[in-house]
């Protein structure tokens, strides 16, 4: 049935990693495996890592052998499939718009090059579900697009998704993760589920 009450709905979590022209390798190594194989069965694991171009044939060889190496099954497209050494080529499967829109909440990730921070935020405001999105990038302007335009819950510069949760977010015990814009958005505590009530104390006073 139709709840005819106000919902507030705890939602999916098709994430995504974009690794930015301007990203530390590094740090951008280590943040698209832990958003991934942390614990994969949850809402802030990713699903997709989008890479720039200009980074992706130094970056993907490195993070696909450092995924393959936590027995993550990698779905690629063919700009992916192209930049990565003929080792790892075996077991590659490639990549189809429904992958790109599934949440796998299995050791499974979607991948995909882009050619700009523009083209990263189209394909996660295309397949994305609203929950936690990060990007990994040195450059202030890549991150403060990045941060203003996609629509989520969570943004992460520089972060992994695997830290959507409210006790992480210092908020205690949580219920679920908001994706929605009111009147709660992210983790839910108990401080989330209530409503306001304002208490006027006065001596005397009356309005003219």
């Amino acid at each position: 049935g139709v709840a005819t009450v106000p919902e507030i709905y705890a939602a999916s979590g098709n994430c995504h990693v974009y690794v930015d022209r301007g990203a530390d390798l590094d740090k951008a190594v280590a943040i698209a495996v832990n958003a991934k194989v942390h614990r994969p069965g949850v809402c802030n694991a990713a699903e997709t890592l989008l890479v720039h171009s200009g980074v992706a044939g130094e970056f993907l060889p490195r993070a696909l052998t450092a995924l393959r190496e936590e027995g993550v099954e990698l779905r690629v497209d063919a700009r992916t499939r192209a930049l990565v050494g003929a080792g790892l080529q075996e077991g590659l499967r490639d990549a189809t718009d429904e992958d790109y829109a599934t949440e796998f909440l299995a050791l499974i990730l979607a991948v995909s090059v882009v050619d700009s921070c523009e083209e990263a935020i189209a394909h996660i405001a295309a397949y994305g579900s609203g929950h936690s999105e990060a990007i990994v990038t040195e450059d202030l302007g890549a991150s403060q697009l990045f941060q203003r335009t996609v629509d989520a819950a969570c943004v992460y510069i520089n972060a992994s998704t695997r830290f959507t949760d409210g006790a992480e977010f210092g908020m205690g015990a949580e219920i679920g993760n908001s994706t929605q814009k009111l009147h709660a958005r992210g983790p839910i505590g108990l401080r989330e589920l209530c409503t306001f009530k304002y208490v006027v104390v006065g001596d005397g006073h009356v309005r003219s």
